[in-house]
């Protein structure tokens, strides 16, 4: 595939990006950069937050789980689903009774100063590390793909990467994401859609004996429960799912950032229901595309990468029509960045408002320091995927990421901590609880073979470190009733 051509085709479709950001953004202010003056449409918000929830790293590694995993990541998605209800019948209605703009503020009222800095930290270290890295993976495509060929040095391409989301969203904000993440998530769902189509095609499969091809294969048993001691068991998967969900959503910045857009608590919640409703068919597609895959490289002969989460770009780059191809790299594309552009664009909502108290200047102030926390965030950004690919090292960099999942295990504590008990903290003991849980945390994953008679934990150690984080609030707790936020 010419990288001329792939080149065109991204560029037209970032042509379509600004092209939106252009509307979206037009007489935009602060309000509309942070909260889009709550007048997001909720079914926009449900479509547009499928694709912000599913990255690049989802699009290329789901379907190559398969292999390995079969279809046991469905017992996840069904956690995912009731981590989304508790998120909008506890969450949400809490986040809209405060009229909160970040979500971090609630812990400066239940807690106290400390407490506030804290968890915001935390967001920004996770945030900032998760979206680098899904940038890195998607910058190393292109690399490959298209820059190689014309000698052009990683870090343009990097740059080039950033520059593309700062330009549609330095103005419009969350206004101009939640309409930029609508078309981002068609093209996804497109990809994955057309990929299907024309493997089940190159098969001589129709519809209907394409999912009975996959049905009787052996990868699309759903339900383990036989062994404990199974990464795959079933109530492992079930509640990480649902406990990865709260944290991953229910408690991170920029994924409430969109539900917080919505006219009301009752717009909300319909976009909640409708998008984790949405998110179960999606996430089953992608494993139904994963099994397709294997079953093709059998029956075709091709030789299985030894990381599986290739499968996927093999196939569609070499064994597959041009058009498909294509639609690979603008359906990877799409993933990353309708996570990537709302990650810049919480980054410095919670910035702002979370260590610069934006709120309290005047108008003119909160215009310039928006947009320099703006161009700051980005530069991080960038020098943080330069640093993976400093490191290139995989089982560092994949270290680093799984590091990241660890320190959403405070905010867990945290906030299990503020809504289930009316005690009050010592505020100023509180970030030494939250760094110490994560730390815990790690060395009970890394020993637990030995200390817990072979139990190999998996999403699940994120449970143990909100548990260690709230034992810890327990033990710093003081005697006094908290302030009733009610």
């Amino acid at each position: 595939m010419s990288p001329l051509i792939i080149s065109a085709f991204i560029l037209g479709y970032f042509f379509l990006l600004i092209l939106i950001s252009v509307f979206t953004s037009k007489g935009a202010n602060n309000d509309d950069f942070f909260s889009g003056k709550k007048q997001s449409p909720w079914f926009l918000v449900a479509f547009g937050m499928i694709g912000a929830s599913l990255s690049g790293v989802t699009f290329i590694s789901v379907p190559g789980w398969v292999g390995d995993s079969q279809f046991s990541y469905m017992q996840v998605v069904f956690g995912y689903f009731f981590g989304y209800m508790v998120i909008a019948m506890v969450l949400m209605p809490l986040y809209y009774r405060l009229n909160l703009v970040s979500i971090y503020t609630y812990l400066n009222d239940r807690f106290g100063y400390y407490s506030y800095k804290t968890g915001a930290s935390f967001f920004i270290l996770s945030r900032t590390i998760g979206s680098a890295f899904r940038l890195f993976l998607v910058a190393n495509v292109l690399q490959l793909l298209v820059f190689d060929s014309w000698n052009v040095p990683f870090f343009v391409t990097v740059a080039i990467t950033i520059v593309l989301i700062w330009l549609y969203t330095f103005k419009g904000g969350i206004k101009t994401i939640v309409w930029t993440d609508t078309l981002q998530t068609l093209f996804m769902l497109l990809s994955v859609g057309i990929t299907i189509f024309v493997i089940s095609d190159k098969l001589g499969l129709s519809l209907s004996n394409m999912f009975t091809e996959v049905k009787n294969s052996s990868y699309s048993q759903i339900f383990f429960f036989d062994d404990w001691n199974d990464k795959r068991h079933f109530f492992k998967n079930f509640f990480s799912g649902m406990f990865i969900t709260i944290v991953m959503t229910g408690l991170d910045q920029d994924m409430m950032q969109k539900n917080l857009t919505c006219k009301n608590i009752g717009d909300a919640k319909k976009n909640m229901f409708t998008f984790s409703i949405i998110l179960i068919v999606v996430n089953l597609a992608f494993l139904v595309l994963g099994a397709l895959l294997f079953i093709y490289a059998d029956k075709m002969g091709v030789a299985i990468p030894e990381r599986t989460d290739n499968l996927f770009p093999l196939i569609a780059s070499e064994h597959l029509p041009a058009f498909a191809g294509i639609l690979f790299i603008i359906g990877l594309i799409a993933s990353a960045y309708s996570s990537a552009d709302s990650a810049l664009t919480a980054l410095t909502t919670s910035i702002c408002i979370d260590f610069f108290s934006i709120e309290g200047k005047t108008n003119d102030k909160k215009e310039s320091l928006r947009k320099k926390v703006h161009l700051l965030v980005s530069f991080a950004m960038f020098l943080t995927i330069l640093l993976f690919s400093l490191i290139s090292n995989e089982s560092v960099i994949s270290s680093v990421f799984k590091a990241a999942g660890y320190t959403y295990g405070p905010l867990l504590g945290l906030y299990a901590f503020g809504l289930f008990t009316k005690k009050n903290v010592k505020d100023k003991w509180v970030p030494l609880v939250c760094i110490l849980a994560p730390i815990l945390s790690y060395l009970l994953n890394e020993f637990s073979v030995e200390l817990l008679n072979g139990y190999k934990f998996n999403f699940e150690i994120l449970i143990v470190n909100g548990l260690l984080t709230f034992i810890g609030l327990l033990i710093i707790s003081k005697t006094e009733k908290a302030t009733n936020l009610d």
